[in-house]
């Protein structure tokens, strides 16, 4: 008869970043790491702050659009319209419908862009090569769709105080529609390789999980809020 040895392991200390390939140059973690699960992270996020605060006290409000195109690169339409809906709430300034529906219609297609580059830089960061080809593909699409509408694949500053930069094309709507069939068929590639994939999901389910109290005083946002159990979506709550 034997018994299984008991081993007394040493957890390791290990800096993530600036310069790495998961954190994309953004920030450093020193992370306390057991095997491949992290016990403990003290994050250094001095590469993530751009002072946008500082620069835009000299500037006007006008002007201040362009700073925040650069807070998140993949994200930037969402960026500038929070801002141009704190100033126009401000200066009480109701655009004109058409503008809200461009603004909004952009915004979500942004999200999408982004989402889809995260679920890859996600994938591939756990090992699966795949997914990452199928999110740049459709993110691809809609960066297309940015160009032609906005003349910028990134840094659009294209949504303005009271509305947006200019109209639309004609054909803006039909290549809309069809761009929202050809992404949802690569979410749906995306989906079958991943959702019920038993490696991914032996190493997301149940990791890294964060309550509900804790998400809220730590002021968690979107998906990981909804990931902590509350149902909340602040374009649903306040459209």
């Amino acid at each position: 008869m034997t018994t299984e040895q008991a081993y007394d392991t040493v957890d390791m200390m290990l800096n993530m970043g600036p310069q790495h390939p998961a954190t994309h140059g953004v920030f450093r973690m020193v992370l306390t790491i057991d095997g491949e699960r992290v016990v403990d992270v003290t994050p250094h996020i001095g590469y993530l702050h751009r002072g946008s605060e500082k620069l835009a006290e000299n500037e006007s409000y006008g002007q201040v659009v362009t700073l925040f195109d650069r807070l998140d690169y993949v994200s930037n339409l969402n960026n500038e319209l929070i801002f141009c809906r704190a100033a126009e709430r401000l200066m009480g300034i109701e655009p004109p419908e058409r503008g809200q529906y461009i603004r909004v219609i952009l915004a979500e297609l942004n999200r999408l862009a982004s989402h889809l580059l995260f679920i890859g830089t996600y994938a591939i960061d756990l090992g699966a090569m795949t997914p990452i080809m199928y999110g740049f593909r459709e993110r691809e699409r809609i960066q297309n769709m940015f160009e032609s509408v906005t003349g910028a694949r990134m840094m659009h500053n294209f949504i303005r105080i009271g509305g947006v930069k200019e109209d639309v094309p004609p054909d803006f709507v039909p290549r809309v529609r069809a761009l929202a069939d050809d992404v949802e068929r690569g979410v749906q590639e995306c989906d079958r390789l991943l959702t019920f994939n038993e490696v991914f999901l032996a190493r997301t389910r149940g990791i890294g999980v964060i309550d509900l109290p804790t998400a809220l005083s730590c002021g968690l946002t979107g998906p990981s809020l909804r990931a902590s159990g509350l149902a909340y979506d602040v374009r649903k709550d306040y459209p």
